[in-house]
């Protein structure tokens, strides 16, 4: 049979481990927390950067079907 301080440092023992685990994956991988938000900003630039490419390319070709019109008024 198991002594009562046999039972008492096991359970010490394994609630301490349990304790400490969260803290051991933090201290030994810390890199992996930062890059997703890196990745994040920017995916957010690129999307920005398309859509105001996007939105100058529209006001180009608004630009010329306008002019279009007047030139050939002009003739």
């Amino acid at each position: 049979m198991i002594s009562r301080i046999t039972r008492l440092s096991l359970a010490t023992l394994i609630s301490v481990a349990i304790g400490i685990s969260p803290i051991s994956v933090m201290a030994a991988d810390p890199a992996p927390a930062v890059a997703p938000t890196e990745k994040a900003t920017d995916q957010k630039a690129k999307k920005a950067a398309k859509k105001e490419k996007k939105a100058e390319k529209k006001s180009k070709k608004k630009s010329k079907k306008k002019a279009k019109p007047a030139t050939d008024a002009a003739t």
